[in-house]
């Protein structure tokens, strides 16, 4: 969108007032009979899916396209290892751990039951190739490795997810252990998958390509990637499945078209083909019905109102991160922004402090709403233009 105002309206009325009635009447009809006809597609019903709760969302905007049980408690299984990847990625990132580290395998490690990568007790393995068998393999025995390196125990890592899952706003989660395995007490949702995974493609770009990988072999042993969407559709490059008895055949999948990215997550499924099958159907809806646009670009000033009582007249006001909105395709035209003050904007300003609001509607309903920041400290202006302000400011 190019503009939060238009004049346009305003040129109507004043254009409509000068002519004559017969004059509007014919130049009406002309528009109408010149102009294209265009209709936005309807949008059918999301699809039902045999499963437990399932999420399909935007990844850029974060709107929620198709949702069923998004905040029922269910166990996520290897679902799991998304976020003990995401406090690995986290500890590279600042320096913690190297991924030319060697890491010792435990007699934990390697004794862990479920899908694993076949390490050997006490020999080291370089951490890239444990953080392989975790990712692309899901292997237990690797992720207890990992976490044992990062942190000590790994008692001592699950309270780092905990920890990050609090930071990351995700309320409806709880971790007992790192790799999955069945507890009481070891529980997620829908929402918060989604909101994870968003998290982790977000903060961890190239970390996350590792995801698209299809196989790899250690120790001789070739597994395969359980996503069998990798294999499916072209656009899908992730990004974690999982299995119990009790969580059932989980999905997590993300594709990215053009430039539109989604991501479904589909929990419960009754079999293996049913979680694929069902996450695909989900991403095929969403990409063959829905468009999302980037408005506007953080730091971009989008208005330059008067400020009162400081030493410049005006301050441009903008975002603090992109602003992207998901609608109906054709829809596009249909989209308006206003803005919100929360009061006249009055000096002294900081940067970045919050005064007002930017809204989206889509044909009066509520899009988007993002808070309207200062792009640049504003002093107070002289006494005499302060007092000057306060008794304009009476009049406004």
């Amino acid at each position: 969108m190019d503009s939060l105002e238009s004049d346009h309206y305003v040129h109507c009325y004043l254009t409509l007032e000068s002519m004559s009635r017969l004059k509007f009447l014919y130049l009406f009809l002309l528009m109408v009979l010149l102009s294209p006809v265009t209709h936005a597609a309807p949008v059918p019903a999301p699809p039902a899916l045999d499963a437990s709760s399932y999420l399909l969302v935007d990844y850029d905007s974060g709107t929620a396209l198709v949702e069923h049980n998004i905040d029922e408690r269910t166990e996520p299984a290897s679902i799991t290892k998304m976020m003990t990847a995401y406090v690995i990625y986290k500890a590279l990132a600042e320096a913690q751990v190297s991924k030319d580290d060697q890491v010792h395998i435990s007699e934990k490690a390697w004794r862990m039951i479920g899908s694993r990568m076949f390490v050997k007790v006490d020999t080291r393995v370089k951490f890239s190739e444990l953080l392989k068998g975790l990712i692309i393999q899901s292997g237990n025995d690797a992720t207890v490795a990992l976490a044992e390196h990062v942190a000590g125990t790994e008692e001592a890592f699950v309270a780092l997810m905990n920890a990050e899952a609090q930071a990351l706003g995700m309320t409806g989660t709880h971790y007992v252990n790192v790799s999955g395995l069945p507890d009481a007490e070891h529980y997620t949702t829908a929402r918060d998958i989604a909101h994870l995974s968003r998290a982790l493609i977000r903060n961890f770009p190239d970390e996350y390509a590792q995801y698209a990988e299809r196989e790899y072999t250690y120790n001789d042993i070739k597994q395969y990637n359980r996503n069998k969407l990798l294999w499916r559709d072209p656009s899908v490059d992730g990004i974690k499945t999982g299995h119990t008895d009790a969580a059932g055949y989980c999905l997590v999948a993300s594709g990215k078209r053009d430039n539109m990215r989604l991501i479904s997550v589909v929990m419960g499924a009754a079999s293996e083909k049913a979680r694929a099958t069902q996450s695909q159907a989900l991403l095929n809806y969403g990409f063959r019905f829905f468009e999302t646009h980037k408005l506007y670009a953080a730091g971009e000033p989008l208005k330059e109102p008067r400020i009162w009582k400081g030493e410049v007249d005006n301050v441009p006001l903008g975002l603090t991160r992109d602003m992207f909105v998901t609608i109906p395709k054709g829809q596009y035209k249909a989209l308006q922004a206003g803005v919100e003050f929360d009061a006249p904007l009055e000096a002294p300003l900081d940067s970045g402090q919050v005064v007002g609001r930017v809204k989206i509607s889509l044909n009066g309903d509520a899009m988007q709403e993002q808070p309207l920041v200062a792009l640049h400290p504003v002093a107070k202006g002289g006494l005499f233009s302060r007092a000057l302000d306060s008794v304009l400011l009476m009049f406004e």
